[in-house]
């Protein structure tokens, strides 16, 4: 036992070494990588290294420009918009987190079934998915905002709502093309049930593509959260979402642009990260355009 404890240790080592070997010498997953940990520590961190309470309000100091005491300036309540932004960051990966956390596990169970299951269950999966992803996801998002109400909430069940199809898809055409392998069918004839099909076999070999597609949805995420605050229906004030900083920076650009450039800096960054780690790691994984190091 500790002998194949010993050498499971060391087959994912070098797995990880490898992939970071890989990575290494790609200079935009690099890049993306410490753009993504940066991201990540400031979020984790962010009570730590704001400098200021992000919700206090100074009206004295209002309009600042930066300077070495608010180094991003202040907004339009006297609020620091550096210690807004550092918050901000916590409230958009926790967004982004949850709801492709969730997404991920229901197109997952979806398309495992929809894949392995009968011809009627894969047309009516379809079907649903179809419809759900006919309708614009801001016209979906506006609609159930006015139902439930603006909140971080209704944020995470309109991309959950919108994301499933994706992945259900996804994970339905890799189920599909692994049904009527060897290897299934060897475990067919040992006896065994679909729950153990799809759990021990199916779920290995369509984990990895979702995963690293999930990583790449991460900044579209972050992108329709902010959108929907900057548009006053998404996470409610004062949270310093760095939508809602963009709205406040938008409606005083004439007199102070830092507040605007504060606010679009973050999302940028963010994208420009999650998008090169994932296309990064997608090279690294997909047989067809693995590289020699």
């Amino acid at each position: 036992m500790a002998t194949n404890g010993f050498k499971n240790y060391s087959i994912k080592f070098s797995w990880l070494s490898q992939t970071w070997a890989r990575l290494k010498n790609d200079k935009m997953g690099l890049l993306g990588f410490v753009l993504v940990i940066t991201v990540v520590l400031v979020a984790i961190f962010a009570h730590f290294l704001a400098p200021y309470d992000p919700n206090m309000i100074n009206i004295s100091h209002r309009l600042q420009a930066p300077s070495l005491v608010h180094l991003l300036g202040t907004d339009h309540l006297g609020r620091d918009t550096l210690s807004r932004v550092i918050v901000g960051s916590r409230i958009a990966l926790k967004v982004a987190m949850i709801s492709i956390s969730l997404a991920m596990s229901g197109g997952l169970i979806l398309g495992l079934l929809a894949g392995y299951g009968p011809a009627w269950l894969d047309r009516i999966m379809i079907l649903i998915f179809d419809t759900v992803r006919s309708f614009p996801t801001v016209m979906f998002a506006l609609a159930l905002v006015t139902m439930l109400g603006p909140s971080l909430n209704t944020i995470i069940i309109v991309v959950v709502i919108t994301s499933i199809p994706m992945y259900g898809r996804i994970v339905r055409a890799q189920t599909l093309s692994l049904k009527n392998k060897e290897f299934i069918w060897a475990e067919r004839s040992t006896g065994a049930g679909m729950v153990r099909i799809l759990a021990v076999h199916m779920l290995p070999n369509v984990i990895g593509p979702l995963l690293i597609i999930a990583s790449m949805d991460v900044p579209v995420v972050v992108t329709i959260e902010a959108g929907l605050s900057f548009l006053g229906v998404g996470v409610r004030p004062p949270a310093p979402s760095w939508g809602s900083i963009l709205n406040d920076g938008y409606a005083y650009i004439r007199n102070t642009t830092w507040i605007a450039i504060a606010g679009g800096v973050p999302l940028i960054l963010t994208t420009v990260g999650f998008t090169f780690l994932g296309e990064s790691l997608r090279d690294i994984f997909d047989p067809k355009l693995q590289k020699d190091i």
